[in-house]
């Protein structure tokens, strides 16, 4: 039954996500008047698919993405005889940027809703309300107190980065490898800095400012608004600092997840959540989805073959140019990048397994 759940909640999440994302494509190509041949979500062989008008719908067995592919572009789904006036191809070049464009888009948007109902519902009823960082207790001896700082002190600012959640200043805690950090704290209304040496904690097996720290805040009218793009800005900083870490080898095969593994965090998560009651399983999931939406929308970003951000490379180049990189050429460079990532995914996939199990 649990695994039931599990799956269930994994493709409502992955549904929404990836759907969001190719329709920000799809909506933008129709506006512009490019034929839609296919828009599919996952990947893989056809489960099920349908027809309508001019345009296939269709989902696919494998739950590791989507498509909304357009007539002539790469060079291929092209009609038989001349090419149909609304091929890729054919648009306007700032049209095709439009359309590649708004599917990251979309998931900017789609994270901004969720972030949204993250905070409205947080603070319904009962409900706690969201974390900011204050320094509830300054612990006596510590790094915190040695540098002056006192109980109440909400922290604003990290090495002269703004922080407004009791998340970041978690993040920033677990990325931390040393030196001295730059704290600035709002006290009686009143901003200061102050000067903070970490100390590493062996029990813990990590460094501690040495202060207790957050306190719950109810954001009402404008405020949800501003604590909603909060949260959709530390996300983006997750990500962006993931990818750096990623790229420079600071992470292991395990901090590497797949379909297999988010479905197995979803349950993971699920199952802690229920513990108290339905609010924090819709919150639980409502953060997933946020991360998740977040990072497809970033990395499909990157100058990547294959991604939008590989398309819209070419698409530059176009403007620059005053003319198109030949279709079958491109096409080919995106083919190149498509086998790579198909190759990627079964290593996570594998890579995925043997999390779950416990290699």
């Amino acid at each position: 039954m649990a695994t039931i759940r599990t799956i269930i909640l994994f493709f409502l999440i992955f549904g929404i996500v990836v759907i969001s994302h190719e329709m920000g494509h799809f909506l933008l190509a129709k506006a512009g008047g490019i034929h839609v041949v296919e828009f599919a979500i996952g990947m893989g062989p056809t489960l099920l698919g349908f027809q309508r008008g001019d345009t296939k719908y269709s989902l696919k067995l494998f739950p590791i993405g989507g498509a909304c592919m357009f007539e002539g572009e790469d060079g291929l789904n092209t009609k038989e005889g001349e090419e149909h006036p609304g091929a890729f191809p054919n648009a306007n070049v700032w049209k095709r940027i439009s359309t590649v464009v708004a599917g990251p888009l979309f998931n900017f948007i789609l994270g901004f809703f969720v972030a949204l109902a993250l905070v409205s519902l947080s603070s319904y009823g009962d409900g706690d309300g969201i974390q900011v960082p204050v320094a509830t207790q300054v612990l006596e001896g510590g790094a915190a107190a040695a540098a002056g700082m006192q109980d109440g002190d909400r922290i604003v600012s990290l090495n002269g980065e703004k922080i407004h959640l009791r998340q970041e200043l978690i993040l920033f805690n677990a990325l931390y490898r040393g030196g001295e950090v730059e704290v600035g704290y709002e006290r009686d209304g009143q901003y200061g800095t102050v000067m903070v040496t970490p100390r590493y904690d062996e029990e813990y097996g990590r460094y501690m400012f040495g202060f207790l720290n957050g306190t719950y805040v109810k954001p009402e009218g404008i405020e949800a608004i501003k604590y909603a793009w909060y949260h959709m800005e530390f996300y983006m900083k997750y990500t962006y600092k993931s990818l750096k870490l990623l790229l420079s080898g600071q992470v292991g095969r395990k901090d590497i997840a797949g379909p297999v593994g988010i479905a197995n965090m979803v349950g993971e998560t699920y199952e802690v959540a229920r513990q108290y009651g339905w609010l924090d399983v819709v919150l639980s999931m409502l953060d997933i989805t946020l991360l998740l939406t977040i990072n497809l929308g970033i990395l499909n970003l990157l100058p990547i073959p294959a991604l939008d951000g590989g398309r819209l490379v070419f698409l530059l180049i176009e403007v620059v140019r005053g003319k198109p990189v030949p279709p079958d050429k491109e096409g080919m460079v995106h083919f190149v990048g498509l086998m790579f990532f198909m190759i990627l995914m079964v290593f996570i996939f594998f890579n995925d397994i043997a999390n779950v199990l416990g290699f």
